[in-house]
């Protein structure tokens, strides 16, 4: 029998809807390209919930600030240029979308599907039971130049207009959050409401969960192509054989528009690289998330362990790692942290993943006009993890042919087709 729902993707976004379409009866397959326990995109992020990050990745200033960094090669951003018409196109809405009144239209949307998402989060910890290491402690903006404290201080006023708690710290202040840290700061911008957690012990969660639910998930298998009729997908075809299903999802993350080829569907989007080192036994142990802000650097503490991730490289799917901008990470943690020089990193192993990144800084989630049973789950660039239970929850809401939120529109995945 085919399943009511054939998922492509076990990330974050991928196990999320598995969930929420498993609660509502659907029986639901899951299909994943890498092995099982692989290090994708969804394991080695810096496992943010973050509500108060309301500003998209296409905003003002983004278009500057990337041209400067480029010839740095230890800056957070890197774009590498090369022949290819999706990344012209990709850049050129990316300049289109930079501007402040589209900015200012996503923040309200971004504000209230991640407070969605977070209250979902804390059901799955203490209602359903997940063990994810999930910390409502708040996240702090640490800056250490005054350009970059007044630009967050002008921030405090939109997040109180979007309903999201923020207070304006000086150096002390911050420090106060994290009792026997030096922190090298002029202060900060501090959400209490977000909250982080330890992504990889996500992902083991919900895959436990969706499995003793009885969802089916198949690792190890490819997309090859589509099996159509007419308006419907009848099934996907793998490089293990076909697998039919009544509606499908498309979850998979940066490979998104390869695995569409032979769909209506037209998503653009280019990989952004980021990476991260986790110390088992760090020097210190800050209580709060951090973003150290002129590095681009998250800070997030995972029970005894510490991870320092960053950098936005747009290089295609290349998931080589450039030891230059890891240095690049190292060298920010220990100009923000003193308590870790260089050699605290010293033997620490690196992860990279690449994330799915929109020109507008909005995610892909939606069912495609052109085909009555295909759902879209990707294109989330830093947000995958804080908007997971909720992207999860409109795709299950979809396949059941229930109402998703009024702000779900903005996300339509046929919004440059």
């Amino acid at each position: 029998m085919p399943s009511d729902l054939v998922i492509i993707g076990a990330g974050i976004a991928g196990l999320c809807s598995a969930y929420y379409a498993r609660r509502r009866g659907l029986s639901v397959t899951v299909l994943e390209r890498n092995a099982a326990g692989a290090d994708a995109c969804s394991t080695g992020n810096a496992g943010m919930i973050v509500p108060g990050d309301f500003v998209p990745l296409a905003s003002p200033g983004m278009i500057s600030t990337g041209l400067r960094s480029m010839w740095n090669p230890e800056s957070p951003f890197y774009l590498r240029p090369r022949a290819d018409p999706d990344l012209v196109e990709w850049c050129w809405r990316f300049f289109r979308a930079s501007n402040a009144k589209r900015a200012d239209a996503a923040g309200p949307i971004l504000t209230a599907a991640q407070m969605d998402s977070r209250a979902l989060f804390v059901a799955l910890s203490e209602q359903a039971g997940l063990d994810f290491g999930l910390q409502q402690r708040g996240l702090t903006m640490i800056c250490a130049t005054p350009h970059a404290l007044e630009k967050k201080a002008a921030l405090l006023d939109k997040a109180k207009a979007l309903g999201t708690r923020a207070t304006l710290l000086d150096a002390d202040g911050v420090r106060a959050l994290n009792p026997g840290v030096e922190i090298a700061c002029l202060g900060g911008l501090h959400f209490p409401d977000d909250c982080f957690l330890d992504p990889r012990r996500l992902l083991e969660a919900l895959h436990r969960a969706v499995e003793d639910a009885g969802v089916e998930i198949r690792h190890g298998v490819s997309v090859t192509g589509w099996q159509r009729r007419g308006r419907v997908i009848r099934a996907v075809q793998t490089d293990h054989g076909e697998v039919e299903g009544k509606q499908f999802a498309l979850a998979a993350g940066s490979w998104s528009p390869r695995v569409s080829a032979g769909l209506d569907a037209h998503l653009p989007m280019q990989a952004g690289k980021g990476y991260s080192m986790t110390l088992e036994q760090p020097p210190a142990m800050p209580t709060v998330s951090a973003i150290l802000v002129e590095a681009k650097v998250a800070v997030t503490p995972m029970g005894r362990r510490l991870r320092f991730g960053g950098t936005m490289e747009i290089t295609g799917l290349d998931e080589s790692i450039s030891q230059r901008r890891v240095d690049g990470i190292i060298k920010s943690a220990g100009q923000y942290f003193p308590q870790f020089p260089a050699s605290a990193f010293a033997g620490t192993p690196v992860w990279r993943g690449l994330r799915p990144c929109s020109p507008d800084g909005l995610p892909f989630v939606g069912r495609l006009r052109k085909h009555d049973n295909v759902l879209v789950a990707t294109g989330h660039a830093m947000l995958g993890v804080s908007m997971g239970p909720i992207t999860g929850e409109i795709i299950a809401k979809l396949a059941n042919g229930d109402k998703p939120p009024a702000y779900a529109a903005a996300f339509d995945p046929d919004r440059y087709n």
